[in-house]
């Protein structure tokens, strides 16, 4: 196992920049992952580490090993797409096995130990005999996964393996992945654009936005932390304030937002932006409170999450019990609003 660095990777296509000095380090036997909205460069970031793509400028490094110019077979890498890419004449034990065809087994195991033993770590010990048009989707993915292990690859590259799959079946797959990735303790980079899925099953997350990281950090940093505006409102839902500070005081800033002064813990002169949870919003009380319109209410099984409108601005809430009124009392903690740079004097609901 290795670890993988990218320092300054730049790729551009016909003058268009798609990748912009990107600078990452996974730490061996880290599961690190690319999250961002379609087109932001994360699949051309993961294509470039497989050797897919030549960067226009910067460099790619497994461990000490430069890769520039190292073609994709010779960069000990496993790859699974997001189209499963199984052979249909061949077994579910076959396609496990077809890397093995160029290169000894890791270890000292023959080709249908190691075979069944990966077989087994994705749990379908007893399919190896079956095609693969007769197993589900999510069994077939983790025969692509099983597949992409078998010669013992020095990276795993996850490229949205799950987005072609039911919710229930991401759960649980994501849940297998996660536990095969700890065990065989493989340096893994997971591409996807699904927030909670990035947030569930990593070490370390980059939220990249056109062609750019906006933030690396733990799944927790990036959601309780954002550094941006666009992190706050991308990952997770989120209500977003933007206005102008108003004062400084002990242990805290008053910042206007439409003739409305809320307390922050930390404020510069100047605009202003901070979000806060809607998880964080309670009703009744708080340090800060606004009084807000029930526009819906959404059951969701553990919680109810409710829209409001405060003065014209959506705002989303999310309680244990519904409110029984239409007009509310909503309030936060200083503590609970986590300020960011920038924006314009507006209330913002997250997507």
């Amino acid at each position: 196992m290795v670890d993988v660095r990218l320092s300054g990777v730049r790729k551009e296509y016909d003058g268009v920049t798609a990748l912009e000095e990107l600078s990452i380090h996974v730490e061996n036997g880290e599961f690190f992952t690319l999250v961002g909205p379609s087109g932001c460069g994360k699949t051309t970031t993961l294509r470039a580490i497989a050797g897919f793509e030549e960067p226009t400028a910067g460099t790619v490094q497994f461990g000490t090993r430069e890769m520039t110019g190292v073609p994709p077979e010779d960069r000990d890498v496993g790859i699974v797409f997001q189209n499963y890419a199984l052979f249909p004449h061949m077994s579910v034990a076959e396609n496990v096995g077809y890397g093995l065809r160029f290169r000894d087994p890791p270890g000292t195991v023959t080709r249908d130990e190691r075979v069944q033993s990966l077989l087994e770590l994705v749990d379908l010990a007893d399919f190896g005999d079956r095609n693969p048009d007769e197993l589900s989707g999510g069994q077939q993915q983790r025969v692509a996964l099983a597949r992409a292990l078998a010669p013992g690859p020095d990276v795993l590259l996850l490229d949205e393996p799950m987005s072609a799959l039911d919710a229930r079946l991401r759960d649980d797959l994501r849940t297998q992945v996660s536990r095969i990735q700890s065990d065989l303790g493989i340096t893994t980079i997971y591409v996807t654009h699904d927030q909670e899925e990035a947030l569930a099953i990593s070490d370390r997350v980059a939220v990249m936005h056109d062609g750019r990281i906006e933030q690396i950090g733990s799944p927790e940093d990036v959601y309780r932390r954002p550094k941006s505006r666009f992190v706050a409102e991308f990952v997770g839902e989120n209500n977003v304030f933007s206005g102008e500070t108003a004062a400084h005081e002990t242990g805290g800033s008053l910042v206007a937002v439409d003739d409305h002064e809320f307390r922050v813990a930390d404020a510069t002169d100047g605009n202003v932006t901070f979000c806060v949870r809607p998880e964080a919003l309670r009703l009744g009380g708080g340090e800060n409170t606004f009084s807000a319109t029930v526009e819906t209410v959404e059951f969701l099984g553990e919680a109810f999450r409710v829209h409001l409108d405060w003065n014209g601005k959506p705002v989303i809430l999310r309680v244990s019990e519904a409110p029984e009124n239409d007009r509310v009392r909503v309030g936060f903690d200083a503590r609970d609003a986590h300020v960011v740079e920038g924006g314009t004097p507006e209330l913002v609901e997250q997507r």
